[in-house]
């Protein structure tokens, strides 16, 4: 259990926020890297990053199992600034996710 929380606690204080660029890259060169957006239901159906996946925020507690399976695979989250993002980021990486990113910036970064 202390090698867990161990092991938690030190990715958590890694730095695993990603550029646009770099999530590109990422999605290039392996094909089972999901693309999570975590804002509402609403707001990704006014607009998303093609192929991504939806999971709202407050509900990865409940549904992270169904949508997310497999918890060695890699994920990046985004949202609208990169805050929400970053919560379902730390949320994933606590439920036991191993190779979790955050968009820096969100979509907000991107359109700029």
């Amino acid at each position: 259990m202390l090698e867990r929380i161990k092991k938690i606690f030190y990715r958590s204080m890694s730095n695993k926020e990603i550029t646009y660029d770099q999530a590109k890259k990422m999605l290039t060169q392996n094909q089972n890297v999901i693309l999570l957006d975590v804002r509402s239901k609403q707001e990704y159906e006014e607009g998303h990053l093609s192929g991504s996946v939806p999971l709202c925020l407050y509900d990865i507690c409940k549904q992270a199992s169904q949508v997310l399976p497999n918890k060695e695979q890699t994920i990046i989250t985004y949202c609208s600034s990169g805050s929400r993002s970053k919560e379902a980021q730390e949320m994933l990486e606590t439920m036991g996710y191993e190779d979790v990113y955050n968009l820096k910036g969100g979509l907000e970064e991107i359109n700029n």
